[in-house]
């Protein structure tokens, strides 16, 4: 797939004399973002993950493109309906956008499914039957009636479909099977609907196999006689529908969170935007079907197969460890060891850093627990953007509340699909005494920070932790985040100020050390990029190693080209979205872009800048950051970055972290200058980042760098030269 809008044809800039290219020089978000879950299905056929790992990553590409057309394809859809024409950054319309959407999408269903037969049979194989239309179904029939009499018969509730019965609501991620029948006694024909509740398991275990499984909609249809008794079934077909769920602010609130309870109530009901159809599903039922829940705007897809792919993940938990990846253990970080597990005397003797999923979040729990219980301590500031639905964050808060300690919370109302939760965590957080918070109307705050003030000798003395992930104890099992703890008190001073930013608005008039959006954080990065730019002209060594979610801003992306045209050397590590057009002749000729898919999701955000020495690898300017390099992260979200000074914590995640994701060649794919990305083979020398931090110490400072090893892959270019 090409995801350009044609050739690329360069012009003299006027001012500058450089080449100046038009929007084709950027890469289009949305299928970029396609682009990025092709990547993570195509690890469902990846032969080095277990076979159930394989069919996790097809249900995580399955669960991924339900959440792109609840929020991506809705706004696109939104403003197409509204006759908002202005073009993206690549330059086009929200129509042309929406159209090559469909077509993307629907080769990458095709994909999907195919993905899913492949799988299917090799589950067979392996013991693990997912029944469906080749199956014995009267065999079936006899081992599952009693099952569906008293436990499926009860809940479903039949609705017939005519004028006097109106068309029920259907809600979001619905799913239903919809019955053409025929009375045997006077040939009258019917179409009926049967919405399978939520509550009901999507796969029903098969009585007398170890691992036989039978999809509910499969057993909604095989027992479609007793739920209609006296009529032939005709034909019937199974469906789901996708509606707009993104929550909008667009008036003046006096009262936010009854805003959002009124948002969250008014979103279920959102515009239809994906009808997901069984592929065989007669013509006639699937037009009444698109007409009744005014779906005649949404985008349809026919399904071949398995609708719904994001349920797959619960056939993962089936007890088969021999099919998944080994169990693994994070480590608890030695420097808290060492120290008795006082966290405060280990941040006090020398700033740490711990690497998450490999080293255990428990020691983020066991900061706040001991801010909790320490009488010392007299306040503790949190924010919170995504906090899980049984979170020990929100318990240590609610104990140093009960203790009598001033503790604020800064609870994020706009954290997209955790609004609910994180309502309920506010009020139960109020309840015990904590001061609630909920930020700016207009902008969400992203930025994760925790500070504790504690009283020691005749003064105070303030502790941090930046993390670039949530507070968050099972994505945390599952995601490579940094937790940076400092006792620096230009930290604390700056720390201290970002919230009185957050809770009264008062705008910082000099930061120390952080810096925050929305405020200057573009500035400050495009100031480091020119810095390259300079000493590369200047003959002096350069370049940029950045590793993040995802890049989109045309200011900063612009900037780069500037810098490859100049001759800085860029490498970006970016998992997802990436609008940046790498290895374009006299555009970004020095750029390589790569992406990580494994069994780990990469999450944290590290930048390093040259800094003109020659040997970039000690001297850079590094930073760990809760932003991605996007217009949000910029300009609607308050984010901070953080330069990384401390020499032992700097080298940990240069030289071990951003060092290990641009060498890793077992999980990683390259991005071309069309689009397309290409998986990187391995060679004689194969390195998989996240085995060699799940097998090796932690980020102590005590083992040997990266870039020192002789029995891993190097750099394209080496990081000690330029």
């Amino acid at each position: 797939m090409s995801i350009t809008g044609g050739p690329l044809r360069a012009e003299n800039d006027q001012e500058t004399g450089f080449p100046s290219f038009g929007p084709e020089r950027f890469f289009n978000r949305e299928l970029s973002w396609l682009a990025f879950n092709r990547r993570v299905m195509e690890e469902a056929r990846n032969p080095a993950h277990p076979l159930l790992e394989r069919l996790r990553f097809l249900s995580i590409s399955g669960s991924n493109l339900d959440e792109f057309f609840m929020v991506r394809v809705a706004g696109l859809k939104g403003q197409q309906l509204q006759g908002i024409d202005d073009p993206s950054a690549d330059g086009r319309s929200p129509g042309q956008q929406l159209a090559e959407i469909e077509a993307e999408v629907n080769r990458l269903v095709d994909q999907q499914q195919s993905e899913w037969q492949r799988l299917h049979r090799q589950l067979a194989e392996q013991g693990i039957v997912v029944h469906g239309a080749g199956s014995d179904k009267e065999a079936l029939r006899t081992s599952l009636r009693q099952y569906f009499i008293d436990q499926i018969f009860p809940i479903l509730t039949p609705q017939v479909l005519d004028p006097a019965h109106p068309f029920p609501f259907i809600p979001n991620r619905g799913l239903g099977v919809i019955f053409d029948l025929q009375r045997r006694a006077s040939g009258d024909t019917v179409l009926e609907l049967v919405m399978i509740p939520a509550s009901l398991p999507r796969f029903v275990p098969v009585p007398g196999e170890a691992s036989g499984f039978v999809p509910v909609e499969y057993l909604i249809e095989l027992f479609g006689d007793l739920l209609f008794p006296g009529f032939t079934i005709r034909s019937l077909g199974v469906f789901r529908i996708i509606r707009d769920s993104d929550i909008e602010l667009e008036e003046e609130a006096e009262d936010l969170v009854r805003l959002f309870r009124t948002a969250i109530r008014r979103r279920r009901r959102g515009r239809v935007i994906l009808m997901e159809l069984e592929a065989d599903m007669p013509a006639e039922i699937a037009a009444v079907l698109g007409a009744d829940i005014q779906g005649h705007e949404a985008i349809v897809a026919k399904i071949g197969g398995f609708i719904g792919l994001a349920a797959l993940s619960a056939l993962v938990d089936v007890d088969r460890p021999d099919l998944k990846f080994p169990a693994y253990s994070p480590r608890f970080p030695e420097r808290i060891r060492e120290h008795g597990g006082d966290c405060f005397a280990a941040i006090r003797s020398k700033d740490i850093v711990v690497h998450h999923p490999y080293e255990s979040f428990d020691v983020v729990l066991s900061f706040l627990r001991q801010a909790a219980a320490d009488p010392d301590v007299v306040a503790i500031k949190q924010t919170l953007y995504r906090a899980g639905n049984q979170s020990p964050v929100i318990r240590a808060l609610i104990e140093a509340a009960e203790a009598g300690k001033s503790v604020t919370a800064v609870v994020e109302l706009k954290a997209r699909f955790d609004e609910e939760q994180n309502l309920l965590w506010a009020n139960q957080l109020e309840r015990a005494g904590v001061q609630v918070v909920y930020g700016f109307i207009e902008w969400k705050t992203h930025a994760k920070i925790s500070m504790v003030v504690r009283r020691e000798g005749q003064g105070y003395r303030t502790y941090c932790h930046f993390g670039t992930g949530n507070y968050h104890p099972v994505t945390a099992r599952i995601y490579t985040d940094l937790s940076f703890f400092t006792a620096d008190p230009r930290a604390g001073r700056d720390a201290a100020q970002l919230f009185n930013y957050i809770t009264g608005y008062v705008e910082p008039e000099r930061l120390e050390l952080i810096t925050m959006s929305p405020l200057n954080m573009r500035q400050h990065l495009c100031e480091l990029i020119d810095a390259e730019i300079v000493a590369a002209r200047s003959g002096r060594p350069s370049g940029v190693w950045a590793k993040m979610n995802s890049i989109v801003d045309p200011d900063i992306i612009d900037k780069l080209y500037e810098a490859s045209a100049a001759g800085v050397p860029i490498e970006l590590i970016v998992r997802g979205i990436c609008c940046l057009r790498p290895g374009v002749p006299g555009l970004s000729d020095t750029i390589r872009v790569k992406s990580v898919v494994g069994r780990f999701l990469e999450h944290s955000r590290v930048w390093a800048f040259a800094n003109g020495a020659a040997l970039p690898h000690r001297a850079a300017r590094l930073y760990i950051s809760s932003a991605d390099w996007m217009p949000r992260n910029f300009d609607r979200r308050v984010e901070y970055m953080i330069p990384i000074e401390n020499p032992t914590v700097h080298d940990q995640i240069l030289d071990q972290v951003l060092v290990a994701n641009l060498i890793d060649n077992e999980q990683s794919w390259i991005l071309q200058a069309d689009g397309t990305s290409v998986r990187v083979a391995p060679g004689d020398k194969p390195f998989n980042l996240h085995h060699y931090f799940m097998n090796n110490p932690s980020l102590s400072g005590r083992g040997t760098a990266l870039h020192q090893r002789q029995d891993v892959p190097t750099l394209a270019y080496d990081l000690r030269e330029d």
